[in-house]
């Protein structure tokens, strides 16, 4: 079987009760009655089971306009008239008579403050609360079978243990020979009530069905919850036997407590696995006179202070515990059964809980503010044990409930879990200034009837000596009816003649010759002598039977005796192999648990796992959904990319057809335009060389660029022949002189940009590479590395770095650069600039006008700088006209 984990720590599961019946939580409520200064009323009691608030006049209304009426249902309500005997009857005698018949019990009133909490729990002279009534009811109930004082003694584990009658009466004197503390009455202190005072003779009650083959011992303890911690009301004041504090007239006296804090107490958990406070006082009390003293005793402890709202507002949680241990007696009636195993101990605990209080109305400060505080943060958590219960019951969730956030529902959680019965009385009072707390309270109680509780399971009592009162009474009626008819006495005590001795006369002489009195005396002794033989013989008689029936009950008691010998080695024998199968229980349980450890590991990382798998499923199918709709709308967008390519391919396709037969036609015009002018140019300069120097055109104001269109490839001129009549011719182009039979190495790096410039080196014989290479630098003489980065003006520069490979001593290669040429490109914008003819002119040295040039020389001017040295790179090829290109 696998427990699920309900927290950091593996919470031990609780005792399981034999049945599956539960019962909810008994809630009652109870309404206080106003002050005599109080008029104003925010409750009212409708039925014996409802209850119903209504705000006051000062309360705004709702949205209707109207004041809204809330109704309450609960188990009982009692009313402002009902007596506390009423509502013990109805509330506590359940609690008391199961406790009796070995169930446990948990009583604690609810409320704000100022409601009657403690005085329903406590009461006052003429009024006994439900604790006193309580005790009262255990006393009178097993009152007349309680074992003598330290019988029972408590082991500090929650438990009880038993010894016999001789540690017993030890104990007794060596706790009597112990120096006692006495008392020192203050003044500030209360005179402790008498218990006779607090309830009436005729309201006294006893619980039916008690076992009378069974000893009983009661035991109380009184512990408070303030701020959190618990201390115990009922721990002695520090005393010093050896060096005690003696005062003015030599009596020792108690120790100043004032200046020594009290030490709080923690909780444990026994071996059944309920709480309890480890090193709490347990006193033992044979009488509700004595069990009251105690009570009161701690009483006077508690932390009580004066608020706004109450005179004596209790400051912590009180809770009173009263420990019935009961043992079965021997075979013989006389002792109990030493057997630990045997004993039995139920608790009821009755919780005067502190009253939930609102700071803005108590004004409380330092001290008060944090108590304050501390008491709602409990009552806090206690509702929120409540919700998570109903919770886990009507939803069938498995939450953890927050037990171990306050002491007080750490201390009680063993009640809802199915240790016994839980009740709750809510106080409420129905002043008009406590109306918006008594709403919050009304729906707590409301919730926390909705909470149930498993029912406690029966704990039978297995003594050796059930019915022992009924079988002894029987044997003396029996023993009696066979006297009679043996003729015996009739009493059990006095035998029968003692009844029929005749009366002695008078033996009074008046008169020294009387001779009546005398013989009339001693015949009177005589009958009286003949009956009391007679008496005397009967008694034999009687006498002789009693033995005779003892003799036959000592030969069945020895017969018994032997029997029960022989019963008593084969049930040693059966205990041995009890014992056998009991270790061997031990073992299988240590392995079971530990197999249920290992099993819980493999499930919690089990469930990890598959909590895993499931996101990792979770999101593997969003990831997959989401990438088939990226898929299907990339397709989509496919098509209708493809769509718009080929209507876009089509339309510039038939574009560009117009605009090239367009443009076709344009420069076929403008070419024939062209060389008709240049036809009458020609025929105008021949006839002018023929009759003299002609004038010069008129200078342009600014030349204008050819458009891209009119850019047609066309090969440079040359410079005109200074000759007049010399017709223009193109010179050859000079080649560098590097272009000869040798091998080059043209590295390029593959980052270099194309600047689809007419000019463009040609290296021939080269070997093109984007990295250094050794195999190819042994194959070639040359090597020029070509690098190009953004001039000044903002245009790309090329630059040619020319070496010579030559071989190295260790049969490598190293190029030593000797040369580098710098490639700049230029476009013409403005007008037309002076240019020196490169070879000798007439006109050397004289600026020329823009007239002097064609425009078919302008159009195709392109300015050049080369750096060159001792040894020229490679030549250019003219391809056409430069295009400008940014970096």
């Amino acid at each position: 079987m696998i427990r699920p984990a309900k927290g950091k720590t593996p919470r031990r599961p609780p005792k399981k009760p034999s049945s599956n019946q539960k019962d909810p939580v008994g809630v009652y409520c109870r309404v206080r009655p106003l002050d005599a200064d109080e008029k104003e009323s925010c409750i009212e009691v409708i039925s014996g089971s409802t209850i119903q608030l209504h705000a006051p006049d000062g309360l705004k209304a709702n949205r209707n306009g109207e004041f809204k009426e809330t109704q309450y249902s609960f188990k009982k309500v009692f009313g402002v008239a009902v007596s506390q005997i009423e509502l013990f009857e109805e509330v506590a005698r359940p609690l008391v008579a199961d406790l009796i018949h070995g169930k446990n019990g948990l009583l604690f009133t609810y409320g704000v403050t100022g409601s009657g909490k403690t005085f329903t729990m406590t009461g006052c002279p003429g009024q006994g609360g439900l604790l006193p009534r309580s005790l009262d009811m255990i006393f009178n109930s097993v009152g007349p079978y309680q074992a003598k004082r330290y019988v029972f003694k408590t082991d500090d584990k929650n438990g009880m243990e038993t010894q016999n009658e001789v540690d017993a009466l030890l104990e007794r004197q060596r706790r009597e020979n112990q120096p006692s503390v006495p008392k020192t009455p203050s003044s500030k202190q209360k005179p402790e009530p008498e218990f006779g005072d607090m309830i009436k003779p005729e309201e006294a009650c006893k619980a039916d069905g008690v076992d009378e083959d069974s000893s009983y011992s009661v035991f109380v303890s009184y512990i408070e919850i303030y701020n959190n911690y618990i201390y115990d009301l009922l721990e002695e004041a520090p005393y010093d036997p050896i060096k005690p504090k003696w005062n003015g007239g030599g009596t020792p006296v108690r120790l100043n407590t004032e200046s020594i804090p009290p030490q709080s107490k923690i909780l444990r958990e026994d071996q059944n696995h309920n709480m309890y406070v480890a090193g709490c006082t347990e006193v033992e009390v044979k009488s509700t006179e004595e069990a009251f003293e105690v009570f009161w005793r701690g009483q006077k402890k508690r932390r009580i202070a004066n608020t706004q709202l109450n005179r004596e507002s209790s400051r912590s949680h009180s809770v009173f515990i009263i420990k019935l241990a009961q043992a079965p007696l021997d075979a013989d009636g006389n002792n109990i059964l030493q057997d630990k195993s045997q004993v039995t101990v139920n608790q009821l605990c009755l919780v005067d809980l502190a009253g939930s209080e609102r700071t803005s109305r108590t004004r409380a400060e330092g001290s008060r503010l944090r108590e304050a505080g501390n008491i709602n943060q409990s009552l806090m958590t206690l509702r929120t044990c409540i919700e998570v219960l109903r919770e886990n019951q009507m939803c069938g969730t498995n939450k953890m409930v927050p037990y171990r956030d306050s002491k007080i529902t750490h201390l009680f959680k063993n009640y809802f879990d199915g240790e016994g019965k839980v009740r709750m009385v809510v106080c409420v009072n129905p002043k008009a200034e406590d109306y918006e707390e008594s709403l919050l309270v009304m729906r707590f109680a409301e919730m926390t009837q909705e909470v149930e509780v498993a029912r406690p399971a029966d704990r039978p009592i297995c003594g050796f000596a059930a019915g022992r009162y009924q079988r002894n009474q029987a044997f003396k009626d029996e023993l009696s009816r066979k006297l009679e008819e043996r003729g015996g006495p009739v009493d059990r005590d006095v035998p029968s003649g003692i009844n029929h001795l005749p009366p002695l006369p008078p033996c009074e002489l008046t008169n020294p010759h009387d001779d009546v009195t005398l013989p009339r005396l001693i015949e009177a002794l005589e009958k009286r002598h003949r009956v009391r033989q007679m008496m005397i013989e009967e008694y034999n008689k009687a006498a002789d039977m009693v033995k005779a029936m003892l003799q036959e009950l000592d030969s069945s008691l020895i017969s018994k005796d032997n029997f029960i010998h022989e019963q008593t080695s084969k049930l040693g024998e059966k205990e041995k192999v009890i014992h056998n199968y009991k270790s061997e229980i031990d073992r299988l349980e240590k392995k079971i648990k530990m197999q249920e450890h290992k099993i819980d590991i493999l499930q919690k990382t089990t469930n990890i796992y598959e909590e895993d798998k499931r996101s990792l499923q979770v999101e593997l199918e969003t990831r997959g959904q989401r990438l088939q709709r990226e898929l299907c709308e990339k397709r989509r967008m496919e098509q209708r990319m493809q769509g718009m390519v080929t209507d876009t391919q089509i339309k510039w396709e038939k574009e560009c057809e117009r605009r090239v037969n367009a443009k076709q036609l344009e420069m076929q015009n403008k070419l024939w335009v062209k060389d008709e002018k240049l036809k009458q140019l020609k025929a105008i300069v021949t006839e002018s060389r023929t009759q003299g120097r002609p004038e010069p055109p008129p200078r342009q104001t600014q030349p204008q660029r050819p458009s891209r269109e009119e850019r047609v490839p066309a090969k440079r001129s040359a410079s005109p022949s200074p000759a007049p009549t010399a017709t223009p011719v193109r010179p050859l182009h000079r080649r560098s002189r590097s272009a000869g039979g040798e091998k080059w190495v043209d590295h390029k790096p593959a980052s270099s940009l194309e600047l689809d410039t007419v000019l463009q080196p040609i290296i021939p014989n080269a070997i093109k590479v984007s990295v250094p290479s050794e195999k190819v630098l042994s194959k070639c003489d040359k090597y020029v590395l070509t690098h190009q980065e953004v001039a000044s003006d903002g245009e790309i520069q090329t630059k040619l770095i020319k070496g010579e490979v030559i071989k190295t001593r260790g049969g490598g290669q190293a190029v030593q650069f000797t040369d580098v040429e710098t490639l700049k490109q230029e476009l013409t914008t403005g007008p037309s600039r002076k240019r020196r003819s490169s070879e000798g002119s007439p006109n050397q040295g004289k600026e020329r006008t823009d007239g002097d040039w064609t425009d078919v020389e302008t159009r195709c001017s392109v300015a050049l700088e080369m750096r060159a040295g001792s040894n020229m790179g490679p030549g250019y090829e003219h391809h056409g006209y430069p295009k400008r290109r940014k970096p």
